[in-house]
């Protein structure tokens, strides 16, 4: 049996906009879990920044070795694995201090810090503040938390340049397009 002609144009245009709908739907969801990896390297460079670099922290084995040395190292504590442990159990309550921005060009969803840490006013003229957002994006980062742990400590413990690319495009792959995305100073 034949479909009649407008029968087939309608199909074809319910088909395409499936099709389009869910390829966008699928973009959000990156745009998503890729901001919320950049938000979560931002918010642990800025806490790390605020640990004393002079506070070190002795890691290794208090045994004693035959030649009576002891594997003890000091470490600063900044970077050390305890404290990024305790940083990442926090870190994903910050996501409340963010806001959503849609780039009118490419429709790429962005999320960028609505929440001054010194005072300063910022501009949120573009930015969309709504729970449904900080909650998605809290969850977001809670699931990266949980699924790339050992990543973000070996990156935070070792890197300290480009963490964000080098973290969420490069080792877990949740950022496709962290090149165009313009880099935040601290």
């Amino acid at each position: 049996m034949k479909m009649s002609y407008p029968l087939q144009s309608l199909a074809r245009c319910v088909l395409l906009v499936l099709l389009v709908s869910h390829c966008q739907g699928a973009r959000q969801g990156q745009d998503l879990k890729c901001g919320a990896c950049r938000a979560m390297v931002d918010e642990m460079e800025w806490a790390i920044s605020q640990v004393d670099p002079k506070k070190m922290i002795q890691t290794g084995s208090f045994r004693i070795n035959p030649d009576g040395s002891q594997s003890i190292r000091e470490v600063p504590f900044a970077r050390s694995e305890g404290n990024l442990l305790e940083l990442m159990e926090e870190v994903c309550e910050r996501m409340k201090d963010y806001g959503e921005r849609v780039d009118p060009t490419t429709s790429r969803k962005t999320y960028e810090r609505v929440t001054s840490r010194n005072g300063k006013s910022m501009d949120l003229s573009e930015a969309k503040l709504d729970s449904r957002v900080t909650s998605s994006l809290k969850y977001a980062c809670e699931t990266i938390v949980e699924q790339h742990e050992d990543e973000v400590i070996e990156f935070f413990a070792h890197e300290t340049d480009n963490v964000k690319d080098k973290l969420c495009s490069k080792r877990t792959d949740l950022c496709d397009h962290a090149l165009q995305i313009p880099h935040d100073e601290l």
